[in-house]
């Protein structure tokens, strides 16, 4: 692996997370076009949302305590945002730019902000009310979680169809969107794909962009197989921690109401139903998530294996103790015990010949996408086939994906109009 952080972005990625930076005086972000530091439900985007080297969007802690000890600083000099080390140059920051529809509000009167948020390259939003967990006379929210402080901060708590489906078009015309995530928390009844099916059918009829659900496993199973039929893009099912004894601790609303094995038994029934129908470009993908630095990193690793053996994809967060949380005093882990958790994740996903960085510009700002961690592998160049094999998958998609999303748009007269008026 390469050291050198000018000359590695993943590892300059990873150290952030876990370093986190400081603003100095001269960074007024906002004024220079850059994204405002938002906190909403859908939970990490506490940071400063920037472009580092080789293209890696990355969400930099700023806000939180612990950064205030980082040696990591970022400077404005002579019309650029730099990142230094120390006092000596790392890198030319590039800002993640402020989209102008973040401003314009839906025919409804409601800041289109406060309907969904860009995390990276990718729409993210959170439709319903928030995770009961919250509400409850004794609360049991996830200890690390911040869902239940942002309601009414920088996220509305209503949004109907059609004020998302005006987002997701100001967002795909002016941002060039491809992918929309919808979220939920934890709602009695297991009501939450119920919630989210009338935004899907919407979306993914009027747009036909990429569409992922994130939300508690169902108890029955067989509404997966309705989400996929529906054109659903990607399940994700965040059970956090794979140790059974922390998972209890750290997640006891989720303990109690489904337990670790059910999200494993989600994500296993999930993953079995194949890899969607890629040929008309409407691909089913399965995440399992997890947070890395809330349990010993040999159990993250041994959590990566299961959900790559079982044919889905991890998502690895590194854990950021956010102000208000349970956990706002529990350190981050150090970069040098996460860099063996992020280099197993590429490691494993080419192994097994999983089909990650495929598609179009989707990148996450608030993770280590898989493919990102190849700088943070001992063998970089191992896995030569598939290297070869998704590259060329990768090309195939984007340009028939593509071509079908602008052969849609023009069926929509929403979209000439919202053009004209960009």
């Amino acid at each position: 692996m390469e050291h050198d952080l000018r000359k590695n972005p993943a590892l300059l990625k990873l150290d952030l997370y876990c370093r986190g930076a400081q603003l100095d005086e001269s960074c007024l972000i906002e004024d220079a076009g850059g994204r405002p530091l938002l906190r909403t439900r859908a939970g990490l985007g506490s940071g400063l949302e920037a472009i580092l080297p080789g293209g890696l969007y990355t969400n930099i802690p700023v806000a939180e305590p612990f950064t205030q000890q980082s040696p990591y600083r970022v400077h404005h000099e002579e019309g650029a945002f730099v990142l230094r080390l120390d006092g000596d140059r790392i890198c030319e920051l590039q800002l993640s730019p402020r989209p102008q529809w973040y401003d314009a509000e839906t025919s409804s009167g409601k800041q289109m902000s406060r309907v969904g948020t860009l995390q990276g390259t990718y729409l993210g939003i959170y439709p319903g009310k928030v995770c009961e967990y919250w509400t409850r006379e004794v609360k049991d929210n996830c200890k690390f979680c911040s869902v239940g402080l942002n309601l009414g901060h920088d996220d509305a708590d209503d949004k109907n169809v059609d004020e998302v489906l005006e987002v997701v078009r100001a967002a795909r015309l002016q941002s060039g969107i491809t992918y929309v995530d919808f979220n939920t928390g934890h709602y009695e009844g297991e009501t939450y794909l119920d919630l989210l099916e009338p935004y899907v059918r919407a979306v993914k009829e009027q747009t036909g962009l990429l569409v992922g659900v994130q939300t508690p496993p169902h108890a029955d199973l067989k509404r997966y197989d309705e989400l996929k039929k529906m054109g659903v893009n990607r399940v994700s099912f965040c059970f956090e921690i794979f140790d059974q004894e922390r998972f209890v601790e750290v997640c006891p609303g989720k303990h109690t109401q489904y337990g670790l094995d059910r999200y494993l038994e989600a994500i296993e029934y999930c993953a079995s139903l194949g890899s969607g129908d890629i040929a008309n470009f409407e691909p089913w993908v399965t995440n399992g998530e997890i947070i890395a630095g809330l349990e010993d990193p040999q159990s993250s690793i041994r959590a990566i294996d299961w959900i790559t053996e079982k044919g889905a994809i991890p998502t690895v967060c590194i854990f950021r103790p956010l102000i208000g949380t349970d956990y706002e005093e529990v350190a981050v882990p150090s970069t040098e015990e996460m860099v063996p958790v992020f280099a197993r994740l590429y490691d494993d996903c080419m192994r097994r010949g999983l089909p990650i960085g495929v598609a179009p510009n989707v990148h996450v700002s608030l993770v280590m996408l898989p493919e990102e961690c190849v700088g943070l592998s001992e063998k970089p160049h191992a896995h030569k086939l598939n290297r070869v094999k998704l590259a060329g998958l990768k090309k195939v998609f984007a340009a028939g994906f593509l071509r079908r999303l602008r052969a849609k748009e023009q069926k929509f007269p929403e979209y000439a109009r919202l053009r004209d008026a960009s």
